[in-house]
């Protein structure tokens, strides 16, 4: 199908025909939703692809028995992960130097890679750090400070970041729905469900944030 008529095949279906779904196309969906846009690459999210009768049976009782989870043959729960911050700014670090030594003029390399590194060795860990709200507070201060001389961006408290992860995990899901969409497979995303039993169904009680 064209852009236009994913677009404007996917709908968000709340009752599913009893007929099997090709699982494979279902994980090529997923690496589809990798590939989304999100905040400096980060990636601080994952996603389950669930096939068991079973827990889609413990699924559709966390999400209040809405048809749409009921009927649906498969799931794919997508979870945002901003505790992984540092793990994913470290690959980013390794990635962009490798991608500079391989790509750059030899005489820019060190300054671009020292660039990188200040950015996801340092920034990174700083606009995503938490500890009950006190980071936060502490970034606005500076950031506010700083406005006073330049133009800076000021959503960057515990509250703000999370809205961020949550954005870029949200880009990921309507890519992986339009992915389905192009192989004529319907999708609903799904609001209203019990998120702590979704964990304890998962075994995601580690998660920090909500699902």
């Amino acid at each position: 199908m064209t852009l236009e008529e994913i677009i404007n095949y996917r709908r968000s279906v709340r009752h599913y025909k009893n007929l099997p779904i090709d699982s494979e196309k279902v994980r090529h969906c997923i690496e589809l939703a990798t590939l989304a846009p999100n905040s400096s690459n980060m990636q601080l999210w994952e996603f389950y692809h669930i096939t068991s009768p079973e827990i889609l049976k413990e699924l559709s009782v966390a999400c209040l028995n809405q048809e749409s989870a009921t009927t649906a043959q498969q799931m794919v729960i997508f979870v945002t992960r901003q505790d992984l911050y540092r793990k994913r700014a470290n690959k980013m670090i390794e990635l962009e130097t490798q991608n500079i030594l391989k790509n750059s003029p030899e005489e820019k390399q060190e300054k671009r890679i020292k660039r990188w590194q200040l950015y996801y060795g340092k920034v990174m860990p700083f606009l995503y750090s938490r500890f009950m709200g006190i980071p936060g507070i502490v970034r606005k201060a500076l950031v506010n400070i700083i406005g006073l001389f330049r133009p800076i961006t000021y959503q960057v408290s515990e509250n703000d970041m999370r809205v961020v992860v949550h954005k870029t995990c949200a880009l990921a899901a309507q890519t992986f729905m339009l992915a389905m969409a192009n192989e004529s497979y319907d999708t609903c995303p799904m609001e209203g469900f019990d998120s702590r039993k979704v964990k304890r169904i998962l075994d995601l009680l580690w998660v920090p944030k909500s699902i």
